[in-house]
């Protein structure tokens, strides 16, 4: 008989109710029955206990861990693209990882169906965030702030299928950079595309062009073309797919499943596979249709001057008006923009990867108006880094290069050649790290010498502080680089000295 008090709580419920059951009708001794049907519950439960959990240990689809290599080349992706947006004067900012339902629904057009939302908490109901944009918008509002440069670095979450080979994750991080206020017309427009090529440039990526377009050309294009009102914004979700489709597959989709007339998708045709420079901006100017739309009028004059701005920036040539850009979010209002890679560069045995967009954004004027009580605008433009995207890209080409990657930035490692000297380095190694220095020391009583510098070799670290019974005797310790496996003995007093020299010539 099994020990009562081994047996988790479940078991014991359900013992207890067995027991407290009456003997069936044909048992003679209530006893006996209860006895055995005790043993049989007993050994049912044991044995469930018992087994092993069947499950698999992996991450939820669309998600992954990143290793502390991973993180060194994620950290240095950050650490371009924050210092250009603060090179921008912009300021630092964060939002609660989920939002109130509300506050996100109706701003996304078909990615609304695309939320994670969470189960009702304390009478909130809740969606964790889309974006970054919504809930700037939603901070502007609330604290009725009317003017702002801001960037904001955070992970957002999007129920859609997965494509982890082009770097398309369920949980991601977004690296936005916005300009909120009333300004002169397409002057934040062009910094925010000037700061998108300082960023593409930085990273090496290879050849890049942003493709440009206005909302308002693409409004005034489906009202030009016979498009009812009432289907903008879904057409203009199937335009979207352009860079993933082909046009025979959008039309399809247009017309069979949103049931927009054939002929009407085929003057759509006629404008979304054009794309040039401000020579195709004064083409369209002149177009017998679009010239007769107030809305595209005034889209394809701020493009024009768009274009001035982006010749004096110096980066005009990186630009490219692009008719089929249409941008599926709700919320943009004029002119929008796209980053992609005319070519990843590729080496031997390196397949090209397919990444889309590296960079998008664009001006919605219209969104924080949408969160204030009384209606009021605060015009904004900005634009979002596709992070994951362009980790996929530096981290496969680092792979074929072979190119090894510190996860430390230890710079000093604090040892011994004898037994019994951990009080030394501890407070060696104390005084290292008051004066800012980056030291690590093993976490053994008597660790071999091999073994320390065997460990400074194969984590990079440059230089090794030996204190040992000569050194103590005569006020000194050994400073030996792990490059060259040199050593000279200093002055105790001016070692901290004698390290940061060595390290700010390093």
């Amino acid at each position: 008989m099994p020990q009562l008090g081994l047996l988790p709580r479940r078991a014991w419920a359900a013992l207890l109710s067995q027991l407290l059951r009456p003997p069936c009708a044909s048992c003679t001794c209530a006893a006996s029955c209860h006895s055995q049907v005790a043993e049989a519950v007993l050994t049912s439960q044991l044995k469930v206990h018992q087994e092993k959990p069947n499950f698999i240990i992996k991450t939820p689809k669309g998600t992954r861990d990143l290793s502390p290599q991973q993180m060194v080349v994620r950290e240095k992706i950050l650490d371009l693209v924050v210092s250009c947006f603060k090179r921008h004067g912009a300021k630092g900012m964060d939002t609660p990882a989920f939002e109130l339902k509300e506050m996100l629904t109706e701003k996304y057009g078909e990615g609304s169906g695309l939320m994670y939302d969470l189960k009702d908490q304390g009478g909130e109901l809740l969606s964790l965030r889309y974006d970054l944009t919504v809930p700037f918008a939603r901070y502007l509002a609330m604290n009725k702030v009317k003017k702002m440069k801001r960037y904001h670095v955070g992970k957002v979450w999007r129920r859609e299928s997965p494509t982890i080979v082009q770097g398309r994750y369920r949980e991601f991080c977004q690296c936005d950079f916005d300009i909120a206020g009333q300004f002169d017309p397409m002057i934040p427009d062009a910094e925010c595309l000037k700061i998108m090529c300082e960023i593409l440039n930085g990273l090496q990526l290879g050849d890049f062009l942003i493709k440009v377009n206005d909302r308002r050309i693409v409004d005034g294009m489906f009202a030009v073309c016979g498009v009812p009102e009432s289907k903008f914004r879904t057409i203009c979700s199937s335009i979207d797919k352009l860079d993933k489709m082909a046009w025979k597959d959008v039309r399809h989709e247009m017309v069979a499943k949103k049931g927009l007339a054939p002929e009407v998708a085929d003057r759509i045709g006629d404008y979304v596979q054009c794309h040039g420079g401000v020579s195709l901006v004064e083409q369209m100017l002149q177009d017998p249709r679009l010239s007769q739309n107030k809305q595209a009028l005034e889209g394809l004059g701020d493009l024009k001057l768009l274009f001035e701005y982006l010749t004096l920036f110096g980066i005009a040539e990186k630009i490219s008006f692009d008719l089929s850009l249409a941008r599926g979010l709700d919320y943009y209002t004029g002119v929008i923009y796209e980053a992609v890679l005319l070519h990843t560069p590729t080496q031997a045995g390196e397949e090209p990867l397919s990444v889309g967009s590296v960079a998008a954004g664009g001006r919605y004027d219209g969104l924080v108006g949408m969160f204030d009580p009384k209606g009021h605008k605060v015009p904004c433009v900005g634009l979002s880094i596709g992070v994951e995207r362009i980790f996929n890209i530096v981290e496969q080409r680092m792979k074929i290069s072979g190119e090894k990657v510190r996860t430390t930035e230890t710079q000093v490692l604090v040892a011994t050649p004898h037994k019994n000297f951990l009080q030394e380095r501890l407070k060696l190694i104390a005084e290292l790290w008051d004066a800012g220095i980056k030291a690590e020391m093993l976490y053994k009583n008597n660790p071999k010498l091999l073994t320390q510098l065997h460990y400074c070799e194969s984590t990079g670290i440059p230089l090794v502080v030996i204190v040992g019974e000569q050194e103590l005797k005569e006020g000194v310790v050994k400073i030996r680089s792990v490059a060259s496996r040199e050593e000279v003995a200093i002055k105790r007093e001016n070692l901290v000295a004698e390290i940061q020299k060595r390290l700010s010539e390093s």
